[in-house]
């Protein structure tokens, strides 16, 4: 090495909203240095950056332990900076090594004889599909959804600092708006949740939406999802590939019929979380409340009335949770919220679901 290496690349801080201009530098070992004009370098270890999404002549990469910082890189580093970057995968290093076809079909045969052993597998064999295939098959289904989720800079950095808020703890929830015009959110697998538009414009407060995006963290942590596939899709959900009619599977989970039990350990979830974080669970009762009085008439309300269970107890739950001594403060800054709800308006480039 006779020198620095260095490629342009832009990111974003994850404190504000502007997107930077500058240069990615190595000059030995594993650590990289973003270089803004003559400002001091931000310093990052290779092994923090986590492979995020690749769009057309665009890689992207988080940041660990960041949720909202956004690194892109156009084109090819030099070899030095690429062998520090993580890979891309499609599904996994194992599931590429011997193909998609044939994991499916040796995956789908070990689920099927497990299945086979009495009708209650689901509630056991969801929580034992590992983690990481459960990751791989969210980042697969979103991104096989194409450019139907909405993103600006303010937006997404605005909803995963909520997620973050609500969960601070673990691998973090990635949280996004999809382009539906329905009131309903969905949990997918491996730490994705979708909140459609429709609700996000429904939502009359921040701590509203901190309230639906706290259960479908449930669903999440609680390990539901994989159970609920299981359940209502069989082995077919794990087969899938790409074009094979994702719209329909993404609005397929937004109507997963999850147990009592499920329900009642997501929203316990969701109180326990509102509290950590010191946002009012007042907006969770105003919502099912409305939910209620709106469900006799408004057919937009119809997606999320048959994927949950009665909106009178949970008003109920949710509002006996209020304690006046607890110096609750919004989920959300106005601004924040403002640039959620205008995220799907505002990204000229999202495409509509096509749902029929």
């Amino acid at each position: 090495m006779t020198g620095p290496v260095e490629v342009p690349v832009s990111w974003y801080d994850g404190q504000t909203a502007l997107r930077h201009e500058g240069l990615l530098c190595w000059s030995g070992g594993s650590r990289l240095v973003l270089r803004h004009r003559e400002a001091e370098g931000i310093e990052l270890q290779a092994d923090e950056l986590l492979f995020r999404d690749a769009r057309p002549g665009e890689r992207v990469y988080a940041l660990r332990g960041s949720p909202a910082f956004r690194l892109m890189l156009a084109g090819e580093a030099p070899r030095e900076i690429e062998a520090l970057l993580p890979r891309s995968s499609r599904y996994g290093r194992w599931i590429d090594r011997f193909g998609l076809p044939r994991a499916a079909i040796a995956f789908a045969a070990v689920s099927a004889a497990l299945v086979a052993v009495g009708m209650t597998a689901p509630n056991w064999l969801g929580p034992m599909v590992p983690a990481s295939w459960e990751r791989r098959m969210g980042d697969v289904m979103v991104g096989d959804l194409g450019n139907r989720i909405c993103h600006t800079a303010a937006g997404d950095a605005a909803l995963a600092g909520l997620a973050a808020r609500l969960d601070p703890g673990g691998e973090p929830i990635r949280a996004g708006v999809a382009n539906l015009p329905i009131v309903n959110a969905a949990a997918l697998p491996g730490g994705r949740v979708l909140v459609f538009n429709g609700l996000v414009q429904d939502a009359k407060s921040p701590d509203e939406l901190a309230a639906v995006l706290a259960h479908e963290i449930g669903h999440v942590r609680e390990r539901h999802v994989m159970t609920a596939m299981l359940r209502q899709f069989g082995l077919s959900i794990l087969t899938v590939g790409a074009g094979s009619g994702l719209d329909r599977n993404v609005l397929g989970i937004a109507a997963l019929g999850y147990s009592r039990q499920a329900e009642s350990e997501a929203d316990g979830f969701a109180r326990d979380r509102l509290a950590r974080a010191r946002i009012s669970p007042a907006g969770a009762a105003q919502f099912f409340e409305r939910l209620r009085k709106k469900a006799g008439g408004e057919a937009d309300w119809a997606g999320w009335l048959q994927s949950h269970p009665s909106s009178v107890d949970r008003a109920t739950a949710f509002r006996g949770a209020v304690r006046k001594e607890a110096g609750y403060t919004p989920a959300m800054s106005a601004r924040e919220f403002a640039a959620v709800r205008s995220m799907c308006r505002d990204d000229k480039d999202v495409e509509d679901f096509d749902l029929f």
